[in-house]
C-alpha cells in the first residue's frame, strides 16, 4: 500500500490507557481516550498542563521512554495497528507519514548545522532522493511557509533566524516528506500574538495543499477555533467531550467545557461588572484522583452517590454531529441558565497621579561584532521618548510584540538600568537615574514587580512563609519576628493561599500557587505601583482568571497602581482601564482601553487585535497577517518606526512614512496616535472585531 490510497480514518485511537512506571506505583496519565482523526481534517485536543493531552501524542508517535507504556486499547494509523509494529516498521512511518511540531522550536534544530542540510536529510533518509533533488524540495518548501530570501534561510545557521522563523522552518522539515498526519504540540506559545497569527495561517493553508490531517495540542480555545474543524476536550487524563467545533462552542454538553468558558475573557466582558468565574479547587495529581467522575469535586452539577460511583463511560448526544461527554447529568442539566455571576464590584475612579514619564529615553552602546567585541560601536534604541502618565487605583497595559522596549523600561523604572535621556517621576521625585542600590527601602517597596515565570524567582531551599518574612525584614516592616510572621500569614490570606503553606517548600506548589506566592510578595512592602511582566502568560487558563481576579481584588484593596504589560490583548481588554501600544521602541497609541479596542486605531494596533483568537463563534474579525518580523532596534527603518509592515502606507502622499517619524496626534478624549495617517482616513477607518449580534 503506498502513502495516498487509504481512504478511511488516518488516525483511530480506541479506548486508549497509558501509564508512566515509578518504584513506587503505576501512575495513569491517559484512561480511556478515543478519538478519529479523518482525512484532512483538523482535531483540536484541549486541557489544562498534566491533562494528558502532550502524553497521547507521544503514544501516536511510540515515544513513550522508558517509563510509559501503553496498557489497553488501541491506536492505529491507516488502519494498521501501531503498538503492534517493530521499530523498523515505525522508523518508516515516523517523519515521513506522521511528523510532529514541538512547542519550542530549538529542540528540533541542530545548532551546529546549516537549515539547508537539516531539511535536505529529511527526504534524503527517508525517500533517498539525491542531494539536488533535496535541495530543490527544500527551496520550494521554505517558499511554502513564506520566509523570505529562501535560498540565504537555507546557508544559515538556526541562531541566526528569530523564534517565528525557526519555527516555520520546523514546520517546513515536518512537511518535506509530505505526511499524512501532522502532530502540532503547542507549536505557538513561545511566539508573538502577531507571528503567531502567521504560522497559523501558513499551517492552515499547508494542511490544505498537501491535505494532511492534523492533530493539534493546545491550551488555547481560541487558537483551535481557528485552525480546527473538530475538539475534543480532556480532564485528568480523560476525554470529557468530543464534537465538532460549533456543538461544542455552542452547545457544551460537559460541566468542565462550560467552567473552561468561564474563565476566559470574550469580547465585551466587563471586569467589574461581570467578573471571570474561576473553576474551584485544585487539578487533581495523577494518583489521587476521585472515585467517579474526575471533576466531580469542582462540578457545579455534583450529585453525591451519583457522580462519584463506578466508571462514568463517554455518552452520545442525540442529533449532533459526533458529539460525545461523559457526565451522567448532561440531560438534566439546564445549559443555557444565566451564568451565576461571581461578586460585582463598582468601577473604581483613579486617583492622583502616582507615575510619570517625561521622553524617557534608553539606548544600550554595543560593539557592532557582538562575537569579538571589537570594530565600531553601534546604538540601540530600546526606548524612544516614552511620555504617559499612571494614577492610583488604575491598571494601564503595555503591549507590543518582542523587542518593542516593553521589559527596558520596566526595568528603568525598577532602577535595574539608569535612563539615557527624560524623565521618571514617583510621586513628582525623579528616580531615573537612581539605581535600585541606591534607592531607599521606601522607593525600592515602592515599585515592586511580579515576574513572567513564577519558577524563577523563588528561591528553591526556602520554605514560602520564610522567603516572604526576608522581603518583609527587607522592607523594615514590623518590629519582631512575631509582627513579620502576623504579616506573612495576612499576606497569604490576601492572595488566597492556606496558612499552612508557610512551611512548604516551592517544589509542592503548582505553578499558579508559585506565583500567588510572588504576588504576595511584591504587596509585603504596601506597592504604590506593581509592575506585572506577563504575570499569567505561564498558567492555564482556568488558573489565570483566578490569579488574575486576585490581582484585581488586591488593587481595590491597596489602591496600587498596576502596570500590567502583555502580549494577550483579550486579557488586556478585561482588565485595563488604559491601554499603551509599543512598536520598536516607540508609544504608537495610547488611551482608554474603549478607545485603543474601536476604530481608529494606530495600523499597528489593528494588526494586533487581528491576531488575538477569540474563543466565540458569534466574533467577526478583520483578516490581516503582518508580514516580515520586526525590525531589529539595533538597525530600525528610517522615518516610521511601522513603515516596513504598514499596509495603510500607500495612503500617505509623498513618501512621508519613509522620511520622517510621525507627530504624536491627539484625538477626542485624550487618544494619541504617532501615524501620518489623515484624519479623514483614520475615522473611515472598520472595526476589526465585531460580534455577530450587534
Amino acid at each position: 500500500m503506498t502513502k495516498w490510497d487509504y481512504d478511511g480514518p488516518i488516525l483511530e485511537i480506541d479506548k486508549l490507557s497509558i501509564s508512566f512506571f515509578t518504584r513506587l506505583r503505576e501512575i495513569p496519565a491517559v484512561m480511556d481516550f478515543s478519538c478519529t482523526v479523518q482525512p484532512g481534517e483538523a482535531l483540536g485536543l484541549v486541557g489544562e498542563s498534566g491533562c494528558g493531552k502532550s502524553t497521547v501524542a507521544l503514544g501516536v508517535m511510540q515515544d513513550l521512554g522508558v517509563n510509559g507504556r501503553i496498557v489497553g486499547g488501541t491506536i492505529k494509523f491507516k488502519g494498521r495497528n501501531l503498538n503492534q509494529m517493530s521499530q523498523e516498521e515505525l522508523r518508516g512511518i515516523r517523519g515521513s507519514e506522521i511528523a510532529m511540531i514541538y512547542q519550542e522550536p530549538m529542540a528540533s534544530l541542530n545548532p551546529a548545522m546549516r537549515i539547508g542540510r537539516q531539511l535536505m536529510e529529511v527526504p534524503m533518509i527517508h525517500e533517498g532522493v539525491d542531494e539536488k533533488e533535496a535541495w530543490k524540495r527544500a527551496l520550494e518548501v521554505v517558499s511554502d511557509v513564506r520566509l523570505p530570501d529562501p535560498e540565504r534561510m537555507l546557508n544559515s545557521f538556526p541562531h541566526q533566524l528569530s523564534g517565528g522563523q525557526q519555527q516555520r522552518i520546523v514546520i517546513a522539515m515536518a512537511l518535506m516528506s509530505k505526511p499524512s498526519l501532522l502532530i502540532l504540540d503547542e507549536p505557538t506559545t513561545a511566539l508573538d500574538v502577531t507571528v503567531e497569527a502567521a504560522v497559523v495561517e501558513l499551517v492552515k493553508d499547508l494542511g490544505k495543499k498537501y491535505g494532511t490531517s492534523m492533530l493539534f495540542i493546545s491550551h488555547n480555545l481560541g487558537l483551535v477555533l481557528e485552525t480546527c474543524d473538530r475538539i475534543c476536550v480532556m480532564y485528568s487524563g480523560e476525554a470529557v467531550e468530543r464534537g465538532s467545533i460549533g456543538d461544542v462552542f455552542d452547545k457544551m454538553q460537559h460541566p468542565y467545557t462550560q467552567a473552561l468558558f468561564r474563565s476566559i475573557p470574550l469580547p465585551g466582558a466587563d471586569k467589574n461588572a461581570r467578573p471571570l468565574v474561576a473553576i474551584p479547587g485544585n487539578f487533581p495529581l495523577p494518583h489521587e484522583r476521585p472515585p467517579g467522575c474526575n471533576f466531580g469535586p469542582r462540578c457545579d452539577y455534583f450529585q453525591a452517590g451519583r457522580c462519584d460511583q463506578g466508571d462514568i463511560r463517554m455518552a452520545d448526544v442525540p442529533g449532533d454531529d459526533r458529539h460525545a461527554t461523559r457526565c451522567l447529568r448532561f440531560e438534566e442539566i439546564d445549559w443555557n441558565a444565566p451564568i451565576q455571576l461571581g461578586v460585582q464590584h463598582d468601577k473604581t475612579a483613579p486617583g492622583d497621579v502616582v507615575l510619570r514619564m517625561e521622553n524617557l529615553k534608553k539606548y544600550y552602546e554595543v560593539a557592532a561584532n557582538a562575537l569579538f567585541g571589537g570594530g565600531e560601536r553601534k546604538v540601540v534604541k530600546a526606548n524612544e521618548s516614552l511620555t504617559f502618565e499612571a494614577r492610583e487605583s488604575e491598571t494601564l497595559a503595555i503591549v507590543g510584540e518582542s523587542g518593542c522596549g516593553k521589559s527596558t523600561f520596566a526595568k528603568v523604572l525598577m532602577g535595574l538600568e539608569t535612563a539615557t535621556e527624560g524623565q521618571i517621576l514617583l510621586d513628582n521625585r525623579p528616580i531615573e537615574q537612581v539605581p535600585i542600590e541606591a534607592r531607599d527601602t521606601k522607593t525600592v517597596s515602592n515599585v515592586q514587580m511580579v515576574f513572567q515565570n513564577p519558577f524563577d524567582t523563588l528561591n528553591p531551599s526556602m520554605t514560602v512563609g520564610r522567603q516572604i518574612i526576608r522581603a518583609l525584614e527587607i522592607f523594615g516592616i514590623g518590629d519582631s519576628e512575631t509582627d513579620r510572621e502576623r504579616r506573612m500569614l495576612e499576606l497569604l490570606d490576601l492572595v488566597k493561599l492556606p496558612r499552612e503553606f508557610a512551611t512548604r517548600m516551592p517544589r509542592q506548589l503548582s505553578g499558579g500557587q508559585k506565583q500567588r506566592v510572588g504576588i504576595a510578595r511584591a504587596f509585603s512592602g504596601g506597592a504604590r505601583i506593581v509592575v506585572a511582566d506577563e504575570p499569567v502568560s505561564a498558567l492555564d487558563v482556568s488558573v489565570q482568571a483566578a490569579v488574575t481576579e486576585l490581582l484585581m481584588e488586591i488593587q481595590r484593596t491597596e489602591k496600587t497602581t498596576l502596570l500590567f504589560i502583555s502580549h494577550d490583548l483579550s486579557i488586556v481588554r478585561y482588565l485595563a482601564d488604559r491601554v499603551m501600544v509599543m512598536y520598536l521602541g516607540h508609544v504608537v497609541e495610547i488611551g482608554d482601553t474603549e478607545e485603543v479596542f474601536a476604530p481608529p486605531y494606530h495600523p499597528y494596533t489593528e494588526a494586533l487585535l487581528s491576531a488575538v483568537p477569540i474563543a466565540d463563534t458569534s466574533v467577526e474579525k478583520q483578516h490581516i497577517v503582518l508580514e516580515g518580523d520586526v525590525p531589529s532596534a539595533m538597525n530600525p527603518p528610517p522615518g516610521c518606526p511601522f513603515q516596513t509592515r504598514c499596509r495603510w502606507k500607500d495612503r500617505v502622499p509623498d513618501g512621508l512614512c519613509d522620511k520622517e517619524v510621525p507627530p504624536m496626534v491627539t484625538l477626542s478624549g485624550g487618544h494619541q496616535i504617532k501615524c501620518h495617517l489623515s484624519e479623514e482616513v483614520l475615522a473611515a477607518m472598520e472595526p476589526v472585531i465585531r460580534i455577530a449580534a450587534e
